[in-house]
């Protein structure tokens, strides 16, 4: 039975690099815009789609898309625990603690071995309170914290709690000045991996910043099920053939 996408879905979309969360849903709403419409008591009403958790730019991985009855469990959807892969790279940081920022300041590296790094995951897991990067879309008085830093205004931003229930380095290499650790994590809404990355930098008394993310799972749907934008694209074109 085809799926009605006006009616209400969930799409599971392999965020391109670069893109915005909103981004994605913007072009999965005009996707849909010329789905046929036959069955439709509004058929000109514009599409109801959303996100269920926003990855940033620099960001890949599963993005939950809700449409129309389906939007109504986005925040339950995004409420679930979330797994990450990706890079830090330890000896240096930048302003918003990923490389959408050139690097700021460098730190000592030779202190830090191996073994360090590994145990170093060990102080994060449990619960914590994490500060939000000022880079972020968190509102303050009403405006987005990264447009109050974009036009260097201090946004003051509290920590919150999260959970991380797995942190686990899954490999290491040393590139110039700069040592590249591969990780994995399992954590609760709210956590920002880009946070993680420049404390986890802080307790190797060092530096670090994010290089490299991927969300490999939200909750039960998993990236192996998530499909690219180009092939929704390609799917929906069929389907109004």
């Amino acid at each position: 039975m085809p799926v009605n996408y006006r009616e209400g879905a969930v799409i599971l979309i392999n965020k391109p690099l670069g893109w915005t969360s909103f981004d994605v849903v913007h072009k999965v709403r005009n996707l849909i815009k010329n789905l046929p419409t036959s069955n439709l008591q509004h058929p000109t009403s514009k599409p109801k789609v959303g996100h269920a958790g926003t990855l940033d730019p620099l960001a890949t991985g599963i993005l939950i898309i809700c449409t129309g009855k389906e939007t109504k469990n986005a925040d339950n959807y995004q409420a679930e625990e979330k797994e990450y892969t990706g890079t830090f790279a330890i000896g240096a940081t930048t302003p918003c603690y990923d490389l959408e920022k050139p690097i700021d300041q460098w730190f000592p590296t030779e202190h830090i071995t191996d073994e360090k790094i590994y145990s170093a995951t060990q102080q994060f897991l449990g619960e914590t309170n994490q500060l939000p990067p000022v880079f972020s879309a968190l509102k303050v008085e009403g405006k987005r914290a990264y447009d109050l830093a974009r036009k260097g205004k201090e946004a003051k931003l509290e920590p919150r709690k999260i959970t991380i229930s797995e942190f686990e380095i899954t490999s290491i290499r040393k590139e110039e000045k700069l040592i590249k650790a591969d990780f994995r994590v399992v954590c609760s809404k709210g956590t920002y991996i880009r946070s993680l990355a420049f404390d986890f930098g802080k307790a190797l008394n060092s530096g670090a910043y994010l290089e490299n993310l991927c969300r490999t799972r939200s909750g039960n749907f998993r990236i192996e099920n998530a499909v690219s934008m180009d092939d929704l694209r390609q799917k929906l074109t069929v389907t109004t053939e």
